[in-house]
C-alpha cells in the first residue's frame, strides 16, 4: 500500500485508481495548439498531462492553459528553479523536477515552500541517462541500486524543506533495469510510483516495451501511475496505456477481444474477421469481453468466458453467449448478428 497524493483532483496511490498519462509534444508557448492536443488526449482517455518547461515563455503560458483544459497539469521542469516557481504559481497541479540538478539549497528550499503552500506534489523523476557521476562511478553504469539511490537523495532533499507531498520514477531505457529498480524501490518506501520504461521506441516496439516493463510491474502489485512512451502522436500512447490496464483486468471501460490465432483447422479468413469485429467494437462503450473463434468445434468451449462471441465453420458459423450456442448463422451474416446481440446487452 502507498501513500497517496492528489495531482489537482485526480488521487495517485492508495486504493486509488491507476490514472493515465500522457506528455503534450507541441511548444508549451503555443497556448492554441498545446490545449487542442490536450482535449484529443482527453478524449482519448488520458486522465494526467503533462507539458514541457524549458523557458520562462512556456512558464508563463501555463496558466493560459490550464484555465481551457479539465484535467490536471503537469509541468516537466530542468535546472532553471524560477521556471518551477513561475508555473506553480501559474496554476500547474505537479511539477515533475530533480531536487538535486536545479542549484544551490535555497532554490531547493523555495521550490519546496511554493509547492507546499498551493498544495502541489513533486514527482522526482530519475532518469538512468542523467544519474549523477557519483553513483555512475560508485556501480558501475546505470543499474537498479543507483537508480534507487539517486531516488532517496533527491526524497532527502526534499525532506529537509519539511516536503513530503512526493510520487517517484525511476526510468530507463533497458526494461529489466527499469523493472528492478521499481521492485526495489517499492520494498524500500512506501511513495507512489509513476511507471514508464523510457525512450523506448516507435509504436511497434516501443508498445511491446511497455507492455513488458509497465505491465510486469503491475501484475506485482507494483505502481500507482503509467505514461507510455513512445516516438509516436500522443494519442497511441494512452491508447497502449489502456490495452495494457485492459490486459491486465484492472481497467473494464470497454470491450476486451479475444481471439484464437488460427491453425489447419480454420475455414473462414479469422484475420480478416477478428479485424473487423475489432474496428467496430470501437464504437462499443459496454464493458464485454468478446471472442472471434476460427473453429466451430471447440470455439465455444475455448471462449466460454466470453460475453459473446462468433465461431467461424465452413459457410456457417455460430454466435454464442457465456459459452452456449444461440444459433447457426450464415458466414456472411457473422459479425453483424455478433453486433445485433451486443446491442441486446
Amino acid at each position: 500500500m502507498t501513500k497517496q497524493i492528489l495531482v489537482g483532483g485526480v488521487p495517485v496511490g492508495g486504493n486509488a485508481p491507476i490514472p493515465i498519462q500522457s506528455m503534450c509534444n507541441t511548444r508549451t508557448d503555443d497556448v492554441a495548439a498545446t490545449v487542442a492536443q490536450i482535449k484529443r488526449l482527453e478524449a482519448a482517455g488520458c486522465e494526467i498531462i503533462r507539458v514541457a518547461v524549458p523557458d520562462m515563455a512556456a512558464a508563463r503560458a501555463v496558466g493560459a492553459i490550464r484555465e481551457q483544459i479539465s484535467i490536471p497539469l503537469v509541468v516537466d521542469i530542468h535546472f532553471d528553479y524560477r521556471l518551477a516557481l513561475e508555473a506553480v504559481a501559474a496554476g500547474a497541479d505537479k511539477v515533475r523536477i530533480n531536487p538535486g540538478n536545479i542549484g544551490a539549497p535555497e532554490r531547493v528550499k523555495a521550490v519546496a515552500q511554493a509547492c507546499r503552500v498551493r498544495g502541489v506534489p513533486i514527482r522526482i523523476g530519475v532518469n538512468g541517462g542523467s544519474l549523477e557521476k557519483p553513483l555512475l562511478a560508485k556501480y558501475g553504469g546505470i543499474t537498479p541500486e543507483a537508480l534507487v539511490e539517486s531516488a532517496f537523495g533527491h526524497i532527502e532533499l526534499l525532506h529537509r524543506y519539511d516536503f513530503d507531498d512526493i510520487c517517484v520514477s525511476l526510468k530507463s531505457s533497458d526494461v529489466r533495469t527499469t523493472m528492478a529498480a521499481y521492485r526495489l524501490m517499492s520494498e524500500k518506501s512506501d511513495y507512489p510510483l509513476h511507471l514508464g520504461v523510457t525512450e523506448t521506441g516507435t509504436l511497434r516496439m516501443g508498445t511491446i516495451k511497455s507492455a513488458i516493463g509497465i505491465g510486469g510491474l503491475l501484475g506485482f502489485g507494483i505502481g500507482d501511475t503509467i505514461r507510455v512512451s513512445l516516438s509516436a502522436d500522443p494519442v497511441e500512447e494512452v491508447s497502449a496505456a489502456r490495452d495494457i490496464l485492459k490486459a491486465l483486468g484492472i481497467r473494464r471501460d470497454g470491450p476486451n477481444l479475444i481471439s484464437c490465432p488460427t491453425c489447419g483447422r480454420t475455414r473462414i479468413d479469422l484475420i480478416r474477421l477478428a479485424q473487423e469485429v475489432e474496428q467496430r467494437l470501437e464504437h462499443v462503450q459496454k464493458p464485454l469481453t468478446v471472442a472471434v473463434m476460427g473453429c466451430v468445434v471447440n470455439g465455444p468451449g475455448e471462449a466460454a468466458s466470453a460475453d459473446v462471441g462468433i465461431a467461424g465453420g465452413d459457410g456457417v458459423g455460430l454466435l454464442f453467449r457465456k459459452g452456449e450456442i444461440v444459433k447457426k448463422v450464415p458466414q456472411d451474416q457473422l459479425v453483424d448478428e455478433l453486433f445485433s446481440l451486443i446491442d441486446e446487452i
